[in-house]
């Protein structure tokens, strides 16, 4: 029998097309179906490499540096460059042959976000200042080490957090005087509407970091409502008349806002509670990653929305665990745009914008990606060992989304095959046999 390798160089020396997925020859050479550089030897990024299928590269776990080459068109790159920033972006380097059209750019790193620094943290922010796209949502990104204090403050847009590390305590107050007050670490959720004053604390030996999202794209950081803020734009007359004290009682209040300061250790929940404290009718918080998961063939989803959070009624959110090499199925969302937070892995996204419109985007640890509701779009884990995990969030109370998957499974077999498969009998089976039973499938094995 000819060598592998003997195969592959003749493969490569003739051009030959790419072994269809699942043919006899791939078999013969157990290829999968995701390696058309194994096929022709020449590595992606070389005039040399051709990939009809354009099949996903991972720039960063196999340490190549793209180029604009694809299928034989191209050329290399003679002026300055950023390599490690188009490391992390292969299909804007060398888009897919599939991209069309002037789609707006839906990435943005948190890394590229100006840092305000405090007291004991820091605070970066990604608005429609920063992705002209995220008009929904706005996301900030903050970091309080042990006992440092995000001031008492309220806003005029509804706050939606997830703790990425750490564990920090919250407080809130409701609109009849009930109190709350937990504690939480990486994975759990909290909610405040519109106007409900609350704080953050960070708690233990390393603080906590978490994501904040609120409910408008304009939003930002700097416009919240702070306690000593308001104090100190108010006559010392007034505050007396108001707390019940002389005017001299505030001489030495602060001037000006304090936002994130270092404050004393706090005790426990029952300690900290002030005499009279009234619970709260509301739950301002949940364990998003204490629910039992969607478990699917590619990984696992939690969807936490007002169903199973219930005053969670201006933001929804979905937490996807992609295993390597896994696919997050094609599918839209009919009833808000999509804010992805990337927290783990890389991933490719193409968004399809409908008029032959779409665009590809690659994302790592740390970015922002958005989809504008009802475009069609996947995302691909790039790495085939390690994982993907994302948080899909949208200004919504209920999660929603379309799996193409699904649709075609429940469409009629002669309309689908007559749409996409006419003159090709062969596919056409094979393909409607592969979509029989139409369950959805949030995240697909691939293999």
């Amino acid at each position: 029998m000819i060598s592998r390798l003997l195969t592959l160089a003749l493969l490569a020396g003739v051009g030959t097309a790419l072994p269809a997925p699942g043919s006899a020859l791939q078999q013969l050479l157990r290829l999968p179906a995701g390696s058309p550089a194994e096929v022709f030897g020449d590595p992606p990024f070389t005039p040399g490499h051709r990939d009809p299928y354009d099949h996903k590269v991972d720039s960063v776990g196999e340490g190549l540096e793209p180029l604009p080459y694809r299928n034989g068109d191209g050329t290399t790159v003679m002026g300055p460059r950023n390599k490690d920033r188009e490391r992390q972006n292969p299909d804007l380097v060398r888009p897919p042959s599939t991209d069309h059209g002037t789609l707006s750019n839906m990435r943005w790193s948190f890394a590229d976000s100006h840092i305000r620094i405090e007291e004991g943290g820091w605070t970066r922010q990604t608005t429609i200042r920063e992705l002209p796209t995220s008009r929904e949502l706005a996301g900030v990104n903050m970091r309080l080490d042990e006992g440092v204090i995000r001031e008492l403050h309220w806003h005029t847009e509804a706050e939606w957090a997830y703790v990425l590390a750490g564990e920090v305590r919250v407080t809130a107050l409701d609109p009849d005087g009930g109190s709350f007050m937990d504690d939480l670490a990486e994975g759990d959720l909290w909610y405040f509407p519109a106007g409900h004053p609350h704080s953050l604390q960070g708690l233990g030996p390393n603080g906590t970091e978490f994501l904040l999202i609120f409910d408008d794209g304009h939003f930002s950081e700097e416009s919240t409502f702070l306690l000593t803020d308001w104090m100190a734009h108010t006559p010392k007359a007034v505050l007396a008349e108001n707390f019940r004290l002389k005017p001299e009682a505030f001489d030495k209040i602060p001037t000006s806002e304090k936002y994130i300061f270092k404050g004393s250790k706090p005790g426990s929940l029952e300690h900290e509670k002030p005499r009279g404290f009234k619970q709260s009718k509301l739950r301002f918080t949940h364990h998003m990653h204490a629910q039992d998961p969607i478990r699917t063939t590619g990984g696992n989803v939690r969807i936490t929305d007002s169903t199973n959070f219930p005053i969670s009624k201006t933001v929804a959110a979905a937490h996807l665990e992609i295993e390597p090499g896994a696919l997050r199925e094609m599918h839209w969302h009919p009833n808000a745009d999509e804010w992805t937070y990337f927290k783990r892995g890389r991933a490719r996204v193409t968004v399809f914008a409908s008029e032959g419109n779409a665009r590809t985007f690659d994302y790592v640890a740390g970015d922002v990606g958005i989809v504008p509701r009802n475009m069609g779009h996947f995302i691909e884990n790039l790495s085939d060992e390690e994982p993907l995990e994302v948080l899909e969030v949208f200004r919504a109370d209920k999660y929603q989304d379309f799996s193409l998957f699904q649709w075609l499974g429940e469409t009629p077999r002669r309309m689908v095959a007559e749409h996409i498969f006419a003159g090709d009998p062969e596919a056409a089976d094979a393909f409607l046999k592969n979509i029989e039973g139409a369950e959805k499938d949030p995240i697909k094995d691939t293999i």
